[in-house]
């Protein structure tokens, strides 16, 4: 066979010689026939075992992950935001040795052991195997469906804001309190960063969440964590802590006119008539329901920061004067005058200890500071800055 195949070559290459060569070659094919008549049929193939090695089959799983999800300086462009890649499970809704066929591998798809027997190699039945089949379609497309759908939350102040969203009752104390009767609400969620000497730009979510019952009592608190859910939990629970119990005029309103600051923050709160409602920042709004106050006016000045807005408006809610208070200090019978009654006075408070006869002294009348925008409106001085300005008619 060797021989042939030798003298095959030759035939190739070489021309010439033609019937003698040809001759030659069917002799000595003939010959190794009759020594070996199967090696024409099965000729003699060298089979070599080899086993293609790459980094795919070298490295673990963990050390893949980390190469794929790794972000070295070199590939970095600008230095935006960047947002980190997660690790995936790629076998999620795969079974290792589930296929159409319903074979069933112990170890695999099957237990090895079963009732103290050792498992054999066998195969589901059809309609076994079709229920099966029908179990593992219903899994994916409900996987599919809870990808799709949006998570639904109640509406804040803007479609894409965490402002106004509500978070339900705080979580139940360690000695089993309930607060099912108290509502918290998210008025402000960002980003804030810190550079530390080893891990660089720290990320972290701050969270502020303010809690009331609606009926007084209210509070607020940060919270601050590393992911968004942490941290409003954080705020919501922790916010449980610092409550104000802040008075109202009939269940409905403040006692008096307040201007209450903090840092570069100022607010302007009115006392306003039942059925006025809430004329106000939308985050002193949200507060306001929270407390229980149903009509004010409060116009915010200078810096709007969600922060100092919470502590200007808390701050003047807790320090505003009753009127038994104010009368008991006063030893005068305090009055209030109502549009609906004209010039007649109503009296609200009156002395615990009698009134004094003499009349307040001068140095005791409070120097209350005017506000020049309000003076102007009552006396009717308060134009539209766009009142003298000239329009063209074209």
């Amino acid at each position: 066979m060797a021989a042939s195949i030798r003298l095959c070559c030759a035939l190739r290459v070489t021309l010439g010689g033609g019937v003698q060569v040809s001759q030659l070659v069917s002799r000595a094919s003939a010959a190794s026939l009759q020594r070996n008549p199967a090696a024409a049929l099965f000729p003699a193939t060298p089979w070599q075992q080899t086993r293609h090695g790459s980094f795919f089959n070298k490295l673990t799983a963990e050390e893949l992950w980390k190469g794929v999800l790794a972000e070295s300086g070199s590939g970095r462009k600008g230095r935006g935001k960047r947002t980190k890649r997660k690790q995936r499970d790629l076998n999620r809704g795969q079974n290792i040795g589930e296929g159409r066929v319903g074979f069933l591998w112990p170890g695999l798809n099957t237990p090895v052991m079963k009732e103290g027997t050792l498992q054999s190699m066998s195969r589901r039945g059809e309609s076994e195997q079709q229920e099966m089949q029908a179990e593992l379609v219903r899994q994916r497309d409900e996987w599919e469906r809870k990808r799709k759908m949006k998570v639904k939350r109640e509406r804040g102040w803007t479609g894409n804001s965490w402002g106004g969203i509500s978070l339900g009752a705080p979580d139940p104390g360690p000695n089993g309190e309930t607060y099912e009767d108290f509502d918290s609400r998210v008025i402000e969620v960002k980003s804030v960063f810190n550079m530390t000497a080893k891990e660089g730009r720290k990320r972290s979510i701050s969270c502020l969440v303010a809690v009331g019952n609606g009926n007084g009592a209210a509070g607020f608190a940060l919270g601050k964590a590393a992911d968004r859910i942490t941290a409003l939990r954080k705020a919501k629970n922790r916010a449980m802590h610092y409550l104000y119990y802040i008075e109202r005029y009939n269940n409905q309103t403040i006692y008096h006119d307040i201007q209450s600051k903090f840092k570069r923050t100022t607010l302007r709160m009115k006392k306003q008539n039942d059925g006025y409602g809430l004329h106000c920042h939308r985050a002193v709004i949200t507060l306001c329901r929270l407390i229980g106050i149903k009509d004010i006016y409060c116009k915010v000045e200078g810096s709007v920061n969600l922060l100092n807005i919470t502590r200007a408006l808390f701050t003047g809610l807790a320090n505003q004067e009753i009127h038994q208070k104010l009368a008991d200090k006063k030893q005068l019978h305090v009055v209030e005058y109502q549009s609906q009654r004209g010039p007649l006075p109503v009296v609200v408070a009156s002395p615990r200890d009698g009134a004094r006869p003499e009349p307040e002294p001068q140095d005791e009348i409070p120097n209350t500071r005017l506000n020049w925008d309000d003076v102007r409106a009552a006396q009717g001085m308060k134009r539209s800055l766009w009142a003298g300005v000239k329009r063209t008619i074209w």
